[in-house]
């Protein structure tokens, strides 16, 4: 909160400053002024909740400041702070909604305790517009973006307009100006998008007041638009709540037609140019689109390729570069591309935290201005960051899928199993598999296949009640022959010479 203190005796105001116990009451900035002229551009500029304030003064006394604020649009609480015990000063403060009157000397505890007191009721009466400001703006949310969607302001918004600002709409020229918030989200409201709303809102419409009016565009995701009317003023309106928001916004042309208006600013916001001293007005060129690379992306996330990766995005930025040329559209085009190739690889890769990927969002400078070269690092490090999580689950994939893969081997030993079926069951290629098994168990399939019957044969051969035909069958082999011949080749011995070494031993 904030307080400010009008006196024309400096050691008056710096006895205030002593004897209120600003902390307590959630007062942390205290402005000065010497006069009622002084203060008025004071409360002007950063509207503090609580006024304290002399009656005679010169130029302009405490009854023309209090004339002034009781005649402006403040909700600040005055307290009335003055040596004259006089009915026509008393008067005066009721008559102009002061909150109390004190008397000098002041008296600390009476200081405090009306300082208290008018921080509660400011509390409780500001609770009460801020529920009334977001049920109405909540109503011209709606009426506004239906009015975009019907292509014109109805009749009951045209009405509530005039009598909510006292200015003729029907048939009057307008013009609209864009706010794209999606940026401004992630970048300053950490991801909060209702937050960045309601602030953004009340900025817009505080410096607007009677110039236009600024709603959320609910037909769209993260837009802002300002309806404007007061053409002479647009201008340094639009200047202002830019410098104030950190964030571009697009005005279009002029027109009577509310949906023509719109769409002129839409256009514009598109085509504009981010880049400083870049053109202005292009025809002829066309955003740059990733998914046109997808498949050298592909093979650079395949390779775990930084330096691959990078080749590939220098290329692309030169063609904005060479172009001059880099439209505002082309962030939510590249955004939305991104996030289909990034959720592409997620799921090849079966990632499922994708919250912990980095998001370049931070090209923004504090002026609101576009960097490309913030842009360019950006995107660098969430390709950077893609390849590192998808390099480390495609390590720990392969690991498990040829585990997995011998597991399905030793289980399913007794079957005919061919190198088509284990690529079919876990959608690998045969080269692949070929590949990778060896590379981890130092044998081909095959030979590891046989290795596990073989295995299996001979602690059935312990049993001598089983025919060499039976234990043939039993781990595969439908053919006996074949399976003496393979055991020993594998063993140097036949299955009934192996079967003899056990009774001897």
């Amino acid at each position: 909160m904030k307080a400010i203190i009008v006196d024309d005796e400096k050691h008056v105001r710096e006895g205030l400053m002593l004897l209120a116990e600003w902390d307590k009451f959630g007062i942390e900035t205290i402005f000065e002024a010497a006069d009622g002229e002084v203060a008025m551009k004071i409360i002007s500029e950063h509207n503090p909740e609580i006024i304290f304030t002399d009656m005679n003064m010169p130029r302009c006394d405490g009854i023309d400041l209090l004339k002034w604020i009781h005649s402006s649009d403040f909700h600040s609480k005055t307290i009335v702070v003055s040596g004259y015990d006089d009915f026509k000063y008393t008067k005066n403060a009721i008559t102009y909604g002061s909150f109390d009157y004190i008397l000098k000397p002041i008296n600390p505890n009476e200081l405090n305790e009306t300082l208290s007191r008018a921080v509660v009721e400011w509390q409780e009466q500001n609770k009460k517009r801020l529920s009334v400001l977001e049920n109405d703006k909540v109503i011209w949310d709606h009426l506004f973006s239906s009015a975009l969607n019907n292509g014109n302001l109805s009749k009951r918004l045209v009405e509530q307009l005039e009598s909510e600002f006292g200015v003729q709409i029907s048939n009057r020229p307008c013009m609209i100006a864009i706010l794209p918030m999606k940026i401004l989200i992630s970048s300053k409201y950490e991801g909060d998008a209702e937050r960045a709303f309601t602030s953004v809102l009340l900025k817009c419409n505080d410096i607007l007041k009677k110039n236009g009016i600024a709603f959320r565009n609910i037909n769209k995701e993260e837009e802002i638009v300002l309806f404007l009317w007061e053409k002479a003023t647009v201008k340094k309106v639009i200047r202002t709540v830019s410098q104030s928001i950190g964030c571009p916004i697009e005005i279009g042309e002029q027109h009577t037609s509310f949906i023509h208006a719109y769409e002129s600013a839409s256009s514009k916001l598109k085509n504009f140019n981010l880049l400083e001293n870049g053109m202005q007005v292009v025809n002829s060129l066309s955003p740059v689109y990733l998914l046109d690379y997808s498949e050298e992306i592909k093979w650079a996330i395949q390779s775990g390729s930084m330096e691959q990766m990078n080749e590939i995005l220098n290329r692309i930025f030169k063609t904005f570069e060479k172009n001059n040329y880099f439209p505002y559209e082309q962030i939510s085009i590249w955004e939305s591309q991104f996030a289909i190739l990034k959720d592409h690889w997620l799921k090849e890769y079966e990632l499922k935290k994708r919250d912990l990927l980095y998001r370049g969002v931070h090209y923004w400078k504090e002026n609101g201005s576009f960097s490309f070269c913030k842009f360019k690092e950006e995107k660098k490090k969430e390709f950077d960051h893609l390849i590192k999580m998808v390099s480390g689950c495609k390590f720990q994939k392969e690991k498990n899928s040829v585990q997995m893969i011998e597991e399905f081997i030793r289980k399913n030993y007794q079957k005919d199993i061919k190198l088509q079926d284990i690529a079919d069951r876990f959608f690998l290629s045969r080269e692949y598999i070929s590949r990778k098994f060896k590379q981890e168990y130092n044998e081909t399939i095959t030979d590891y296949l046989m290795k596990i019957r073989i295995e299996k044969s001979k602690e059935l051969l312990k049993n001598p009640y089983l025919k060499i035909y039976e234990i043939s069958d039993s781990v595969g082999y439908q053919n006996d022959k074949y399976f003496i011949k393979v055991f020993k080749k594998r063993e140097g011995i036949t299955p009934s010479e192996f079967r003899n070494t056990l009774k001897t031993n």
